[in-house]
């Protein structure tokens, strides 16, 4: 059976971006480091978009290579130490896929994240009879095992609200997630009861676009912005759809959907007046 692969941690991609810089400041192409260093350039390319963890001496033969003065080699020295860590990643989790995996730990070393839903509530703000609902009709084919087995991750992934500094959550939902009835109205409305509930949290903001805004920007699809407390950290956008689950890092893709939050913000219900609808479906 082959090994599964690490997921990135955000650790890694922070170093995996500092080798890439510290490459482009010397002008060197992959194929100049390779013909020095006899490092392979795919091999450096996986690096440098942190979709492999370097040896410890292909580390120090970089760093020697780019000129890196001795204090700041011992900084991404205890970095790469630390680029191991999968934070709470449990071992009976070993057949998520490789992008949710990596999802997870990005999300657990987040400050913020900006969630965008129309069809879901989001999942870190799901109940547990909703999450089991959702999963088992889009896992029609799992077997019991396996639904409990994504229920319980979902429910662990649920501890970053409750941590010493929570992550700040900031959802924009659409009416359609809420009037759509997952597993049958009892389980609905105690799902919106544990919206306004968990709303009532300062570092949670709930809000909702009721059917009468029309069509709006998120219309496409759900979608996050995960955002991160080291400036070194560029935001991640974070997709998922029947076609896979990607990450998206540029500066264009990161304006766009920063872009689309905001006006998602401006046609959506205020806060409050969001869980007044919320509360009203659950009564209804």
């Amino acid at each position: 059976m082959a090994t599964k692969k690490s997921a990135p941690t955000i650790r890694l991609r922070r170093l995996a971006g500092q080798l890439r810089r510290l490459r482009d400041g010397t002008e060197l192409r992959r194929e100049d480091v390779e013909e020095k260093t006899g490092i392979n350039s795919t091999t450096l390319y996986r690096i440098e978009t942190a979709r492999t963890r370097p040896q410890y001496r292909t580390l120090a033969a970089l760093l020697k290579l780019y000129g890196v003065p001795s204090d700041e080699q011992e900084r991404l020295m205890a970095l790469y130490k630390q680029s191991a860590n999968q934070g709470w990643i449990q071992p009976w989790h070993e057949d998520l896929r490789e992008e949710y995996t990596a999802y997870i730990n990005f999300e657990a070393e987040a400050q913020g994240v900006r969630n965008y839903s129309g069809l879901f509530v989001p999942g870190l703000l799901q109940t547990e009879d909703y999450a089991r609902a959702v999963i088992r009709g889009i896992l029609h084919e799992a077997s019991d095992e396996r639904v409990e087995d994504r229920v319980r991750t979902r429910m662990e992934r649920q501890a970053v609200l409750a941590k010493a500094k929570p992550l700040k959550l900031w959802v924009i939902i659409d009416e359609a997630a809420l009037r759509r009835e997952v597993g049958g109205t009892d389980i609905m409305r105690a799902q919106c009861e544990a919206l306004v509930k968990a709303a009532m949290a300062p570092h949670v903001t709930i809000q909702v676009i009721p059917f009468s805004s029309g069509v709006h920007p998120g219309m496409p699809g759900q979608f996050l912005i995960l955002e991160f407390e080291d400036p070194m950290d560029a935001d991640l956008i974070y997709l998922d759809s029947q076609a896979g689950e990607i990450f998206l890092e540029s500066d264009a893709d990161i304006k766009h959907f920063r872009t689309d939050f905001d006006q998602l913000v401006a046609v959506a219900k205020s806060p409050k007046d969001s869980l007044s609808l919320i509360a009203e479906i659950a009564t209804g």
